[in-house]
């Protein structure tokens, strides 16, 4: 902006139709911050209270703003997304922690898989949507032995793989990038959500393979923000205070827990079938942010990772967007994203939404059981 006021301010009087061009200067400068419609205007963060403040709206569902903040240690300073691949390449894995919903965080995703391929071709992509027990279904499709429409259906892909996820795959399939299906099979969580973590051992050792070798249950911050969650969301169970209800929620952290561990291991395997390789790894913004759960967990695999993550923060208000100091530390670089749609109105009838809930779990019910489930675990 002070490039454009010097311009303006140094501009000759010369009138057209009555107005200077030094009005009509200033003119365009005020529009342009109205707007937000100048690319020549740098965007740029200021404090605004205990919070920070962009510059500028959001001005639509795919517009955005990456934040470096390096968890907090400097002045917060909004980049590029060229300039924020130059600084996560040199790191050995990067975290995008996503909202899975959002088309912004899709379109950005790719541009930077692309960005950082521009710097360093030695890269593996991680995906939490695909799971453990379809990495062969993957490698069919990557090397051209299936077509899509075998990798969606055996490899059950995500319902919004076609917009969110085909593209990245297709770029590791024309560049030859390995592809990790990182995650632990669905129903493998949901057997440890029901019984607890004591429900493995009834598993073959094929369907123990698709778990992590080590679950890390310690308590500490993802564990009470994990409690925290699930007690402001009756949809997952909510926490409770009967006993009954707090082992439940205890089975739910296992759950996630080996979630985590299970893309953590399988991030550190490739790591070390790959040398040289760095990864990128697409997940759930919870499993990030702030450096927790399965970036912790990949942390405590091999301590000498240099880690990164970006953290996607949906903005409250996109005329006026902001986040938090807690926020800044919650990754490397924060990508500012306009809000999602709330999902239900104050008073609406969401009978069938529960009812939906309902029968997803009755459809992913633990094959197996035990006599006496595990208490606490």
């Amino acid at each position: 902006m002070a490039t454009i006021l010097k311009i303006a301010a140094a501009a000759r009087p010369v009138t057209r139709t009555g107005i200077s061009l030094k009005v009509r200067l200033a003119s365009l400068v005020a529009a342009c911050v109205a707007t937000a419609s100048c690319a020549l205007l740098p965007t740029a963060v200021h404090r605004a209270g205990s919070d920070y403040a962009l510059d500028r709206p959001l001005r639509d569902f795919y517009d955005t703003a990456f934040v470096l903040t390096d968890a907090g240690k400097i002045a917060p300073r909004v980049v590029s997304l060229d300039e924020l691949a130059q600084v996560l390449v040199k790191y050995d894995v990067v975290f995008y922690g996503e909202i899975h919903s959002h088309p912004g965080v899709h379109l950005r995703e790719m541009e930077l898989l692309r960005a950082l391929y521009d710097r360093d071709t030695q890269w593996i992509l991680s995906f939490e949507q695909f799971e453990r027990d379809v990495q062969g279904v993957v490698d069919d499709y990557l090397g051209d032995r299936i077509g899509e429409n075998a990798l969606i259906n055996k490899g059950r892909a995500w319902n919004n793989y076609l917009t969110s996820y085909r593209p990245q795959l297709l770029f590791a399939q024309a560049h030859g990038l390995p592809v990790v299906a990182a995650e632990a099979p669905g129903w493998t969580v949901s057997c440890i959500g029901q019984w607890g973590t004591g429900i493995l051992t009834q598993f073959t050792a094929t369907e123990r393979a698709w778990v992590a070798a080590d679950l890390h249950m310690t308590p500490g911050p993802y564990r009470e923000k994990f409690m925290q969650f699930l007690g402001a969301s009756p949809s997952h169970g909510g926490a409770g205070t009967t006993p009954e209800a707090a082992q439940r929620a205890e089975r739910s952290f296992a759950a996630q827990v080996a979630r985590d561990d299970t893309m953590a291991e399988s991030i550190a395997r490739a790591l070390t079938q790959h040398p040289g390789y760095k990864v990128l790894h697409f997940t759930g913004a919870f499993h990030a942010a702030g450096f927790l759960g399965t970036v912790e967990r990949l942390k405590l695999r091999n301590p000498a990772l240099k880690i990164a993550v970006v953290d996607a923060v949906e903005v409250e208000n996109p005329r006026k967007p902001t986040f938090s100091a807690d926020d800044a530390r919650d990754g490397t670089a924060l990508q500012l994203i306009y809000p999602t749609p709330e999902p239900f109105v104050a008073g609406e009838d969401m009978s069938g939404f529960n009812m939906k809930v309902k029968d997803e779990r009755e459809a992913s019910r633990c094959k197996y059981s035990l006599e006496s489930a595990p208490t606490g675990k």
